[in-house]
This record gives C-alpha cells, sequence and structure tokens, in this order.
C-alpha cells in the first residue's frame, strides 16, 4: 500500500497512508491529509488512484505544488518523488510488493532510516548482550560528534569514522561512497581489516546501493551471491561477496551516500555469520552520525570561506582608500614640481618634491606595516637595557614634539635590570604609540606627553605613554587595535596599533589601553622580565 511521509514541516515523521480513490490534501480538517502547515492552502491539492499510476492535481493552491523541486499543476509520481506543499515536504513511499518486485529470502531484514537516532536513545531495547558492550563504546562516538566535526578535511573525517566503524563492526572491507558533483557515487572512505592497501577493483556492489537509495532503506543480506534480486551484479560475483550491509547515509536534509561493509566467502561451506540485524541497526545510526558530520563539516567550509572573501574584500577595501589618499599627495606634488619646472620657480619646485618624499615615507610606513601585521616572527631576544631603548625613541621624538610645542618628558628608572625583548621590534612599537600621543595632543592647550617606567611585580615592568589629549570615547576604545582603524584621518596607517600589539603579544606581553575623554590616554606596555622556555 502506498503511503505519503511527511519528512520535512510542521507534521514531520507523520505517515498519511493512501488508502481511498481520491484523497485531498490542504490545511482544512475535511482533507484526507490535514496538513497543520498555515502556508498550505485550506483544499491545496489531490492524490488520484487511477489505473495508470498515482496522479498528483494541484487544486489552486495559493503557493503552489512542486515535486523534486519542479513547480506542477498535473503528473503522475514515481516512488521516492518528494511533494513541496507550504512549509511541508511529504515523500511518495511504496510497499514492497509480492511477486519479481518482492525482497527474497537472502535479505533478512530492511529498516526506515529513521532508525539512526532511536538506536542511540533507547539502548535498553536492544537485546544483544554482546551489542550493548559495543554500543557503550559506539555511545562515545555519538557524544563526541562535536570532536568529530572540528576534522575539517571531510576525507581525514571519513577515514576516522570508518575506523571507528571497524572497531564496532566485524567486516572484511567497508566503504562510503558519496555523491560528488555529478550525482555519481564516488568511494571517499575504503577499508580493509586486513589493512592492506585498496586498488580501483573495490569490492562493493553498485547494484546493491542503487538499490538501497532508490528504497531509502538499509538492508543486510546474509548470502549476496546466491539472491537472485542480485545476481546480475557482476561485482558481487568476482568479488565473492557473503555478507552485505548496505545503508544511506541520510542527514538532515538529503541522503548523502551509502555505507557499504561486507564479508567474503572464502568457498568453505558453512562459514560463520557475522552481520546480525543489530548490525544493520548499528551501522544505520553510524552511517547518520557520518552524514550529520559531513554535512556540518561543510557547512563549516563554507562559512570559512565566506568569511575569508569577506575580509580579503575589507581589506584591499582598507587599502585603497589609503593608497587612494597617499597617491593623492603624490599627484599633487607631481604637479608642483612639473610647474615649477615649467616656470623656472625653485620655490614650488622645492614644495612638490617635499610633498612627493613625504607621501614615499607614507607607501614606505604603510607597507612595512603591513608586512609586520601580517607575517608571524618570533622576537629576536638580546639581555638589553629598556632605559636605554625609551631613550632612542624619545630623542627621535623631540624634534616633532618641540614642532608642535609639546611638553615631552621621559622618566628613566636605572633600578631596573636587563632582560631579553627584541629592542628592534620593541622600538617599532613604541615609537607608534609615543608618536601617536604627540599626534594626539596637537590641537590640546598645554600639550603634555609623558614616558615613565616601573616595575609592577617580581615578573613584570611596564612603560606606560600618557597624554592629556582630548581622550578616546568608549565606543570607539573597541576598535582601535582593528586593522586600518585610524583616528588621525589620512596621516595614519590604520595599522600602528595593531602591529605594536601584535609585537608586545610576541614577547607574551600586554598592550593596554586606559582613556577618559576630556582628560587624556595612557597606554601600558606590559613587558615580562622572563620569557617563557
Amino acid at each position: 500500500m502506498p503511503n505519503l511521509l511527511a519528512i520535512d514541516g510542521p507534521d514531520s515523521g507523520t505517515l498519511f497512508q493512501l488508502t481511498q480513490a481520491l484523497i485531498s490534501i490542504g490545511r482544512d480538517r475535511t482533507n484526507g491529509i490535514c496538513l497543520n502547515d498555515s502556508e498550505a492552502s485550506r483544499k491545496h491539492a489531490e492524490i488520484r488512484m487511477e489505473p495508470a499510476g498515482i496522479r498528483l492535481v494541484d487544486t489552486g493552491s495559493a503557493n503552489g505544488t512542486t515535486v523534486n523541486g519542479r513547480k506542477v499543476q498535473d503528473i503522475f509520481l514515481q516512488p521516492g518523488d518528494r511533494i513541496a506543499i507550504g512549509r511541508s515536504t511529504l515523500q511518495l513511499q511504496m510497499e514492497a510488493k509480492s511477486g519479481s518486485d518482492s525482497l527474497l529470502t537472502h535479505i533478512v531484514r530492511s529498516i526506515p532510516a529513521s532508525e539512526a537516532t532511536r538506536f542511540f536513545k533507547q539502548p535498553s531495547q536492544i537485546d544483544s548482550t554482546g551489542l550493548k558492550i559495543r554500543l557503550a563504546n559506539l555511545s562515545v562516538m555519538y557524544d563526541s560528534s562535536q570532536a568529530i566535526s572540528r576534522i575539517v578535511d571531510i576525507d581525514d573525517l571519513l577515514k576516522h569514522l570508518m575506523e571507528l566503524i571497524f572497531r564496532s563492526i566485524e567486516a572484511d572491507e567497508g566503504c562510503m561512497m558519496l555523491r560528488g558533483e555529478t550525482g555519481e557515487l564516488e568511494p571517499k572512505a575504503i577499508r580493509r581489516r586486513n589493512g592492506q592497501e585498496i586498488d580501483s577493483k573495490v569490492s562493493f556492489s553498485r547494484t546493491i546501493m542503487e538499490y538501497v537509495l532508490r528504497e531509502d532503506r538499509g538492508i543486510l543480506l546474509s548470502d549476496a551471491e546466491q539472491d537472485e534480486r542480485f545476481q546480475h551484479g557482476e561485482s558481487i560475483a568476482r568479488f565473492r561477496l557473503r555478507e552485505v550491509i548496505c545503508v544511506p547515509m541520510t542527514g538532515r536534509h538529503d541522503t548523502l551516500g551509502v555505507l557499504f561493509l561486507v564479508t567474503q566467502s572464502n568457498g568453505v561451506p558453512g562459514q560463520t555469520v557475522k552481520f546480525t540485524e543489530e548490525h544493520l541497526s548499528l551501522a544505520i545510526a553510524l552511517a547518520h552520525q557520518a552524514a550529520l558530520a559531513i554535512e556540518d563539516t561543510r557547512y563549516r567550509q563554507a562559512m570559512l570561506q565566506n568569511e575569508r572573501l569577506a575580509g580579503i574584500g575589507q581589506t584591499i577595501a582598507a587599502i585603497s582608500h589609503h593608497v587612494k589618499n597617499i597617491m593623492q599627495g603624490v599627484m599633487f606634488g607631481s604637479d608642483m614640481v612639473r610647474s615649477g619646472l615649467k616656470d623656472d620657480d625653485k620655490t614650488m619646485l622645492s614644495q612638490g618634491w617635499r610633498l612627493v618624499e613625504k607621501n614615499q615615507k607614507k607607501i614606505h610606513d604603510l607597507v612595512m606595516d603591513m608586512l609586520s601585521y601580517s607575517k608571524p616572527r618570533d622576537p629576536q631576544l638580546e639581555n638589553s637595557d629598556i632605559n636605554v631603548l625609551c631613550a632612542e625613541v624619545y630623542e627621535l621624538l623631540q624634534g616633532r614634539a618641540k614642532e608642535l610645542n609639546v611638553d615631552f618628558q621621559f622618566e628613566p628608572n636605572r633600578a631596573l635590570p636587563q632582560f631579553p625583548f627584541d629592542p628592534d621590534g620593541l622600538h617599532k612599537a613604541l615609537l607608534n604609540i609615543a608618536g601617536n600621543a604627540i599626534d594626539a595632543v596637537e590641537e590640546t592647550a598645554n600639550p603634555r606627553v609623558k614616558i615613565t617606567l616601573s616595575r609592577i611585580s617580581d615578573e613584570k615592568i611596564e612603560i606606560r605613554v600618557e597624554d592629556n589629549g582630548p581622550g578616546i570615547p568608549k565606543e570607539k576604545l573597541v576598535d582601535i587595535f582593528k586593522p586600518f582603524v585610524s583616528t588621525k584621518g589620512s596621516r595614519g596607517t590604520g595599522l600602528g596599533l595593531p602591529v605594536s600589539q601584535k609585537i608586545l603579544q610576541e614577547h607574551h606581553g600586554d598592550l593596554i589601553v586606559q582613556s577618559e575623554v576630556g582628560t587624556g590616554t595612557t597606554f601600558v606596555l606590559q613587558l615580562p622580565l622572563k620569557q617563557p622556555d
């Protein structure tokens, strides 16, 4: 008897028997098949049992009816067709008939893919004591699905899952076959119990796999070589397949492929049976687990790819903005140089060239900051005096501070011992931060910047760079260490603080900011006196 199984939507899991010649479908209670779906019409469609087959007719629904993704009005259905009505998806299923279409005696049992969840949720209903022991081990796999799904490469993931399967089911060979881009089954994880390499002539029957996918049911064959239903499959005889378990790998939304496990005949009569009905239940549960893990991995890979593309786009946009501003300065300076040469105006020539040189330096700083930020590096540690480094930075910035009338101070701390740090890296970080502080107080009355050194514990020292500038609003503090975020407009690259933070982190230290609007900002560079081994 045919039936419709709700595989998606509000009625998911409900089985509707097609027992009458005419059955209406819709959300109204008077329908033979009543859907709890607000997007279905009151009288949406009809199923008509005719001599030519099972006919589906849309009865003027508001949202239409689709079969296998194609909108239809009047169509004869085939077993396995998926009917979409509103938010619901119904699949046509046919019960096995007698005669040539029936499963012969060598198929011991077939079970629906929905058994996957029940097997783990109700282990007490499994009668076999031996299988309960195996189930206890496999429950670890079921509970660790999140850990398994962290394996990004799908091939590695399937290999790992197949190893788990072989710990529980005594198969001679096993394989996971997944649908490729063309829809064809492709071997993705092949394993033999003896550990031999698998050649291209894998001993798996496509005839059996196609049957399982068509019927969407897992099967157990006790003697595949003698089963008349599959005798036309050449691989069954060629590879002497004796016992076979083949189950669909059904995920949340689709069937991704099959799990195929076999034992092989050695030509000796009365061989011990290795596969049982409990193994079939276990296999379909494991195949379901594998399908879920594959779906999660594919989804995560797609999300990661999207994030990478978005990150690349944002980076290109930010770099383009900075380069555009710099190139405008270069072009303006070039025009001044050209005019100075044409008019023999040495003053304009000199001004234009200074502008070109200034913007060349900006390009150099941007490129070097990008390299520093993007390239991982280990600090070149030397036992050095932090007072000397701070004094060098202080001397470099003194001229700039005088131009802006900034009260620039440095208080050394001679009590600090020498300790290992990267002088070049830390010099760059402190120069960035102190230079930013001087720029920040440019428009402040009585501008002041101060660098101090102190020991905050037996294990740490800190360099404090304090200014009395306008301060940074709280809502902007979270963004100042993001690449290409600059409060200096076209004057900054937007990479100075991220690079400085990276240098401190490479030293196993930290860069901390404390700021209050209207009072000023303090950057604290914390460094360990001893680097970890």
